[in-house]
């Protein structure tokens, strides 16, 4: 092919290249793209980081801190997080363009409080957020109000204080013959 029949050619068939850099491209309201967490929604439950196959998110508790963090560079983008997010904390844009100079442009970190135990105040390992979100729960179930207190009661305590306040309820029932 001539230099001339490719010049007629291409003139025919129009500019086929986009002007990405200057122009933004258009992505399709389906695409997956950076998964961004709403702080202000999230409880810290974890269930997001138990359902990531990549491992990119992770939440530890340190120091009277509940810490969520997310590695964009491990991300595959599936939205695993998002369906498992029992608030809609996480929710995947359309932002694709996440290239960095530096390691740590790819991390985002959030930090919330943890609870402390109702019966022996002591650092629990859950958020506050969550024990206000199981509170609720618990107030809009359809149980009994008495049931309802009761569990209550147990969701702001910590896991020695459960067991033993239990053991006492259970203990009382077969002492005092409440069965």
């Amino acid at each position: 092919m001539s230099l001339l029949q490719i010049l007629k050619h291409s003139k025919r068939r129009g500019i086929v290249t986009i002007r990405y850099p200057l122009v933004p491209i258009e992505v399709d309201e389906l695409y997956r793209g950076k998964p961004e967490l709403d702080p202000e929604l999230c409880i810290a439950c974890g269930a997001c980081a138990n359902a990531c196959p990549a491992e990119a998110l992770t939440v530890e508790s340190s120091n009277g801190v509940k810490i969520w963090r997310i590695f964009y560079g491990r991300c595959i983008y599936c939205a695993r997080c998002q369906e498992v997010c029992p608030v809609g904390a996480i929710k995947l844009t359309r932002e694709f363009e996440l290239a960095s100079k530096s390691r740590e442009d790819l991390f985002y970190e959030a930090r919330f409080a943890l609870a402390r135990c109702s019966s022996c105040g002591g650092v629990m390992d859950v958020s506050q957020r969550e024990v206000d979100y199981a509170r609720e729960l618990i107030e809009i179930s359809e149980l009994p109000p008495e049931l309802k207190e009761e569990l209550s009661r147990y969701v702001a305590m910590c896991q020695k204080c459960k067991r033993r306040a239990f053991a006492e309820n259970l203990a009382g029932v077969y002492i005092h013959g409440e069965r």
